[in-house]
């Protein structure tokens, strides 16, 4: 029984298969329909019950070859030169069908006692020749991107030139076009810091700010400098200025509070009204927990000292000095350490506060390290901002 069951799923399992495929045929999805046609049969091509990805890959091998010879020759008669990229994928998509079938071949169909027709063309003359119209279209048209003032197309060249690069390796100056096309594409960023408080930032805080490269910002298209370089034409500017430092005055806290808890304190028998040994059904004294109440006076001290950062962060526009946007930030990073003493049993405090009784006072950091710590998480926010806001849209 359960191998007739299992023989009914497979059976039905291949009539799914066959049914998708062919649906895949008539809708015009040729390769889809051989892509199947082809790992079904390669396991066991003569196999009987594989008989109709036979007839399938047949039929689907020519409507896709037909329909692409069309699609070539309506192209070849069009005037529009990005006609040449479709000509030459058309192609490279004949060929890889072939290619893809050739291992099975051939192919028989039992019932009538033939093999399946699949006629082969060679098509390497069409493709080099295709490849060097599409190749001498790119270049030639790359080339007229990169004399205009228009930056996006600079960045369109740079993508069809690495294009060209792939399909036809090291084509006359193409290098040489692709650091020129990507170093014009490429927005240049002057970052620049202002201490518009009354505080002196640390210097290391302001080479941090400024430092880009632990930002890992810097894509493909858009490098932040932290000084003016030579030949470089400065596309936008980002100017961080910091408007307010406030830090609290040192603080330590002591609160003092008294924790009360019945705890386990060893076992004891069980005794009865009779004052005799309760026994368990082994025969064995049952113990029993002895609790006990046990208090603690706790003095808990708090170190506490805070610093804040408010600043704004504006996007400008070089070409004409024009406002983008601003955004205003704040930034706190607050230092604080606990730790306590006691008198009693500590048994009755929580076991998560234990630590606090190791813990001791500990040296304030100083305004300058305060202020440090404030602006690295300040930075963070401003690293952020610049994920979510691209300077060029």
């Amino acid at each position: 029984m359960k191998k007739l069951s299992f023989i009914l799923s497979f059976l039905l399992l291949t009539s799914c298969g066959v049914k998708h495929t062919r649906s895949l045929l008539t809708s015009g999805n040729y390769d889809d329909a051989i892509d199947i046609a082809t790992n079904n049969l390669r396991s066991n091509k003569d196999k009987k019950g594989n008989q109709d990805y036979v007839y399938i890959i047949e039929e689907a091998f020519a409507k896709a070859k037909d329909r692409d010879l069309n699609s070539i020759n309506l192209l070849e008669n069009d005037s529009n030169p990005t006609k040449f990229e479709k000509i030459y994928n058309t192609y490279i998509q004949l060929d890889n069908r072939q290619e893809k079938i050739k291992p099975l071949l051939p192919l028989k169909l039992l019932k009538e006692g033939r093999n399946a027709k699949f006629p082969l063309d060679n098509y390497n003359s069409k493709i080099i020749y295709s490849k060097n119209n599409l190749s001498n279209y790119l270049y030639n048209n790359s080339k007229n991107l990169l004399t205009g003032p228009n930056k996006m197309n600079y960045r369109k060249a740079y993508d069809d030139l690495n294009y060209l690069n792939q399909i036809n390796p090291n084509y006359k100056d193409v290098n040489n076009l692709i650091e020129e096309a990507h170093f014009k594409g490429t927005d240049f960023v002057l970052v620049t810091t202002k201490n518009q408080t009354n505080l002196i930032i640390p210097s290391r805080l302001q080479n941090d700010l400024l430092d880009f490269n632990t930002f890992g910002l810097n894509d493909i298209w858009t490098v932040y400098h932290n000084s003016k370089q030579n030949k470089i034409n400065y596309d936008y500017g980002m100017n961080i200025s910091l408007r307010e430092i406030y830090i609290s005055p040192e603080q330590i806290k002591e609160k003092e509070f008294v924790k009360e808890k019945q705890i386990k304190d060893g076992q004891k028998k069980l005794l009865d009204a009779n004052n005799k040994e309760v026994l368990d059904k082994d025969g064995k004294v049952v113990m029993v927990d002895i609790l006990k109440n046990v208090t603690v006076r706790i003095n808990e001290f708090k170190q506490f000292k805070s610093c804040q950062i408010t600043a704004i962060v504006d996007y400008v526009n070089l070409e004409n000095n024009q406002l983008m946007q601003s955004f205003p930030l704040t930034s706190e990073f607050v230092f604080e350490n606990i730790y306590s003493s006691y008198k009693g049993d500590k048994r009755a405090s929580d076991d998560n506060y234990f630590p606090y009784f190791d813990k001791r006072a500990i040296l304030f950091p100083s305004n300058e390290q305060m202020v440090y710590d404030t602006g690295l998480n300040l930075k963070s926010k401003i690293k952020d901002i610049i994920k979510r806001n691209q300077f060029r849209k």
